[in-house]
């Protein structure tokens, strides 16, 4: 059989086509709230970035998220998106160190 194809997303930061299941999805709800949505299945307009610290950075720098979701995203919801970003990161490398020993 032939093995499935992974999806690709770009993220709205670096512009770098990647698997979707290493990118960090935010929605944009019908009823206009933001959020960061972990499941990847929520309803509402979406915008993905890589679990890079640094493309956060990025994306409220040059306002490409704000753009990509058409709606104003405020200074909290950036703080909460390094946070999230930056506890992927730590619970990848441990499962890493866990799969190695």
């Amino acid at each position: 059989m032939k093995p499935r194809k992974q999806p690709l997303r770009k993220c709205v930061a670096c512009q770098e086509m990647i698997v979707k299941k290493q990118l960090v999805r935010v929605v944009r709800t019908p009823e206009g709230a933001v959020l960061i949505d972990r499941s990847g299945k929520m309803n509402g307009r979406g915008a993905y970035l890589c679990g890079d610290p640094e493309c956060v950075r990025i994306a409220k720098k040059q306002r490409s998220l704000e753009r990509s979701l058409k709606h104003s995203i405020d200074a909290e919801m950036f703080l909460a998106l390094e946070e999230y970003v930056l506890t992927l990161i730590e619970a990848n490398s441990t499962n890493g160190v866990a799969n190695e020993q």
